[in-house]
């Protein structure tokens, strides 16, 4: 049987093959899922009814258990009012002219940042340029964007375990159940031996290289010892090992190492090699990815190179997983070229399991072939549908999240910087429900892909190779999902795998969220 320290924690928290286009039919469009017991069949009534009750909408998605965030900067995630609190305390200074943040004393040309918190207009100053806070809609988003995080950057490097406390209590009280978050560890030490070692063509050289004389290694347990620091801090923040600890406690997170994609080469093959060796050493390390835009120039000129690093690096450290922004790209941005080759080549040469964003595939050269070979492959699309739209403008018909979908492709949905944004995970279903009329069971089904596809180890609660609906693994077959009462064989995977054990604890909130609006007088009542 499960042990009473699993029951507890269940209880408290509730390579391609290109074809032409002609190759085989395109997929014609799924039905939507079918509701298969008598509670998911009331819920999508009351989703899809006419006659609801004011508010039910704002309820009804801040109820709804929403899997894990996979897509999601640290930096960027933060709320922008907790930055200007915690640049207050540090006594920073904000240049007026641009709204950047930096050090102290505050000199002419600046302000200090503790004025934001008492001026209501230097507020909202502050605010616009370091979020999309009333940005129009006919500006340039992908710039402004991109440049809020230089003009908050000064912040960010100072706290990332209150940061961090943030950002998982918002996640856990938007009913979400896990967290991957991308930091940029030991930055300065890699930097520093990257700008030493120099950059080397022959990898395998480049690689020996950062290894002579526990160089790398020193770097590891740098950024293991700032870990450990932030883990301290984060349990302080959230008021872990208090009789009344936050939210954020009892949510599981990893670390994804972020690369900056738009740095010389050895830096970017210094960072990958450190993210990766993490990820072996380290259990709170779970992957890497490439950041910073990918219409960069730097980006562009060295995308195959990027990629072809992480292809070398993977044969070194086989057990680290790799997710790659490729494909946050429309027409204008960059020339046709670099439209028709960046997702291919990260799903293949760059070993990719997930993709983030992935909004240009279908100027990917044979498109078709690629989205088969991601179905096939089960790599999945990370989407977030206000960052798409903020930078790229791309939403709706535009967006290739229905056209993913009806290929088989795995879908879940993110994030990004919503602290940036403005928003937060309750605004990403509530649009793919709007937007695309999903039913009840396909966005239970979302919520199930991200925790299928999160780098938790252990074995799914899921079958392998799903595509259009989610089944018990032989294990837990026979059993009541989510409930505290399981067999043997299934306590036993339990267990073993905590993301079986985070996919346990989602499926008894949903068993919570169905019967509540089941129950009379409840939410779902109408």
């Amino acid at each position: 049987m499960i042990s009473p320290h699993v029951i507890g924690a269940l209880s408290a928290l509730a390579l391609l093959a290109p074809s032409s286009a002609q190759a085989a039919p395109l997929p014609s469009a799924p039905e939507p899922s079918a509701p298969g017991t008598a509670a998911e069949r009331a819920v999508d009534r009351y989703l899809s009814g006419p006659h609801r009750q004011p508010g039910w909408s704002r309820d009804f998605f801040a109820d709804l258990p929403k899997g894990g965030d996979l897509h999601n900067h640290l930096s960027g995630a933060v709320s922008t009012e907790f930055l200007i609190e915690l640049a207050a305390e540090d006594g920073l200074c904000v240049v007026t002219a641009t709204s950047t943040a930096v050090p102290p004393p505050c000199g002419a040309g600046t302000r200090p940042a503790a004025d934001a918190v008492t001026d209501a207009e230097f507020r909202r100053q502050v605010i616009r340029a370091w979020s999309m806070q009333d940005f129009p809609a006919d500006g340039n988003g992908h710039d402004h964007f991109f440049a809020t995080f230089g003009k908050f950057g000064e912040v960010t490097w100072r706290h990332p375990g209150r940061m961090l406390a943030e950002v998982a209590n918002t996640a856990a009280r938007q009913k979400q159940f896990y967290l991957e978050t991308m930091i940029s560890p030991a930055f300065i030490e890699a930097r520093a031996l990257a700008d030493r070692v120099g950059f080397d063509a022959d990898l395998d050289r480049m690689h020996d290289k950062l290894l002579a004389d526990g160089a790398l290694d020193a770097v590891v347990r740098q950024a293991r010892a700032d870990a450990d620091a932030t883990d301290v801090e984060f349990r302080t923040a959230a008021h872990c090992d208090t009789p009344r600890p936050d939210p954020a406690c009892a949510l599981p997170y990893r670390w994804i190492a972020q690369v900056g994609r738009a740095a010389s080469p050895e830096r970017v093959f210094t960072q990958l090699a450190l993210g990766m060796r993490l990820a072996e050493r380290d259990s709170r390390f779970v992957a890497v990815n490439l950041v910073q835009p990918e219409d960069d120039p730097v980006a562009l000129r060295d995308y195959r190179l990027h990629m072809r690093m992480l292809n070398h690096l993977k044969t070194h450290y086989p057990k680290a997983h790799i997710t790659l922004h490729a494909g946050e790209l429309v027409p204008g941005l960059v020339k046709p070229e670099d439209l028709t080759f960046h997702i291919r080549e990260a799903a293949q040469t760059g070993r990719a399991e997930r993709i983030g964003h992935g909004v240009s595939v279908l100027h990917e050269d044979r498109w078709e072939s690629l989205m088969r070979h991601m179905a096939e492959r089960r790599i999945a699309v990370e989407v977030p549908f206000h960052s798409n739209q903020q930078i790229l403008r791309v939403s709706g018909d535009a967006h290739p999240f229905a056209t993913y979908r009806r290929f088989g492709v795995p879908v879940v949905l993110a994030t990004d910087d919503p602290g940036v944004s403005r928003i937060e995970i309750t605004d990403e279903y509530r649009r793919a429900s709007e937007m695309y009329g999903l039913r009840y069971r396909e966005l239970k089904d979302l919520a199930r892909a991200s925790l299928d596809h999160a780098f938790l180890p252990g074995r799914s609660l899921w079958q392998p190779d799903v595509r259009t609906d989610y089944r018990p693994v032989a294990a837990c077959a026979a059993e009541t999902s989510g409930s505290e009462h399981v067999g043997a064989r299934c306590g036993r995977l339990l267990e073993s795998s905590p993301k079986a054990q985070v996919q346990w604890r989602q499926e008894a909130a949903f068993a919570r969220f169905e019967a509540d609006r089941a129950r009379p007088g409840g939410p779902g009542t109408h």
